[in-house]
């Protein structure tokens, strides 16, 4: 009577015993899962790299990458400043849909309630997705989207993290105030120039996990204000006469340096082939603070020119998809996380604004990207750029023939200057209300900095500042 019960149930076992799990592949193990690595560099020349064609200053370790990957020659932040712009990056939306539109502040500005200051709770970060998918999350230096316990790192997907909450450092390690840097919320203490201790962290995470995918976020403060240079560094680009510039270059020789160490630890552990890695930066270069060359581009960090949202942007494929070759069509940070999962084969949420940067450039209508802080907002639609002012008419540009932003066709144009700005009007009604605001000065002096002649006389403040600290 029980015999055929007992066979079912053998006959069941053996099949669990010899079947896969769900997901699992019969046969010989599955590839490993493709690790990680995005690299964001800080308030960096458009120009200040030898990939992007500058002479002056030497980037050997970022060149090679640039070698191995595809370059996006028209590669946006999603807004002309640091925090915002990091949002877009870790959450693949534009950081207007859920009112991240102003930089934070080291103080909130009065009648704002610093609870809102930071990346709002219900987005998914980049930690986020590629946590639930069981990978080892890691963020590195520079957080910058909310000092709060529920914007912290630790809280926003990430396992493991070492750096500061706020904007900016000092970048000697003597000299760092005591509790800027921590370790998951543990006081630490950098053990030596600021940028070579990140590289340094990030190598040591990397080593730890060799066994298992991860996903490294390393945001360097390298090259934002304070102008800290290495002694060793400095000596190296001594042939560079203008003192602000060579101190620049000197920093920018740190990073490259840095990148080199944590490239050569990926070879080092034999991961370097199954590990997407990409370099950028989070808003055009500081011209103001640094002299960043942002050639040919126009304008600075904190406008909406050229020269304020376009960034460097390297990807290198696992597989080195593409590798040595330039992509012209406009993409965002906003794209490198759908690009991330996309390469790691897990799926994208639908309310997404980036786009995979492994599908190929739209053929039918053109990508349109657009911008918007405080009462200044632009749009890119193909070869047209819209600038839309709060003290002046709008201007348009064609980017093809006009990369300088140098001849404003909008008296030319009038018809595709209504269409942009109408259409410009309907992506801000999808936007809602800003969770604060920087206040006032903010908000002037990034319309000033709109004036070649106030950028140029703030470029010449910060050189007499710089040579009379050096006692020249």
């Amino acid at each position: 009577m029980h015999k055929p019960g007992l066979l079912s149930f053998l006959i069941g076992a053996s099949f669990a015993l010899s079947s896969p799990a769900m997901g699992q592949q019969i046969g010989p193990d599955p590839k490993p899962r493709p690790n990680v690595v995005v690299i964001l560099a800080d308030d960096a020349g458009y120009a200040d790299f030898g990939f992007q064609g500058s002479r002056e200053f030497r980037t050997p370790n970022i060149d090679a990458l640039a070698r191995e990957g595809v370059v996006f020659s028209a590669a946006y932040a999603t807004t002309p400043f640091c925090s915002p712009s990091r949002a877009g990056l870790l959450t693949g939306r534009y950081p207007q849909r859920f009112g991240y539109e102003f930089n934070l502040t080291h103080a909130p500005p009065p009648g704002v309630d610093p609870q809102f200051m930071g990346l709002a709770r219900e987005e998914r970060t980049l930690g986020d997705h590629f946590r639930t998918a069981g990978y080892r999350t890691i963020a590195v230096g520079k957080w910058h989207v909310g000092s709060l316990p529920q914007y912290h790192p630790n809280a926003r997907g990430f396992d493991d993290f070492y750096g500061f909450l706020g904007g900016g450092s000092t970048y000697f390690a003597e000299r760092v105030k005591p509790g800027t840097i921590e370790r998951n919320g543990q006081p630490a203490k950098p053990s030596e120039y600021l940028t070579d201790d990140f590289a340094r962290k990030a190598s040591a995470y990397i080593t730890a996990n060799r066994d298992r995918p991860f996903l490294l976020y390393l945001a360097f403060n390298a090259v934002h204000t304070p102008m800290d240079a290495r002694p060793e560094d400095l000596k190296q680009v001594a042939h560079i006469a203008d003192p602000q510039r060579r101190r620049l270059a000197a920093m920018t020789l740190g990073l490259d340096r840095a990148v080199g160490s944590v490239r050569a630890t990926l070879r080092e552990l034999k991961l370097d082939r199954n590990t997407l890695i990409v370099f950028t930066n989070d808003n055009g270069g500081d011209r103001v603070g640094l002299d960043a060359s942002n050639a040919p581009l126009r304008g600075t960090k904190g406008t909406l020119l050229e020269g304020g949202v376009r960034v460097p942007l390297i990807v290198r494929y696992p597989d080195r998809h593409g590798a040595g070759t330039r992509r012209a069509d406009p993409v965002s940070l906003m794209d490198i996380l759908p690009t991330a999962l996309a390469v790691s084969k897990l799926p994208a949420p639908t309310n997404l604004d980036g786009r995979s940067l492994l599908d190929p450039p739209p053929t039918g209508g053109e990508r349109a990207l657009f911008w918007r802080y405080d009462n200044m907002a632009a749009m890119r639609e193909g070869r047209w750029k819209l600038l839309r002012y709060p003290d002046r008419p709008a201007e348009l540009y064609d980017l093809e023939a006009d990369i300088g932003e140098a001849r404003d066709l909008a008296m030319a144009e009038p018809e595709r200057l209504r269409a942009m700005m109408a259409r410009l009007f309907a992506w801000e009604g999808t936007l809602t209300h800003p969770r604060w605001n920087t206040g006032t000065f903010w908000s002037q002096e990034d319309v000033r900095r709109y004036s070649e002649a106030y950028v140029a006389a703030a470029i010449a403040r910060e050189k007499a500042a710089l040579a009379k600290d050096a006692g020249q």
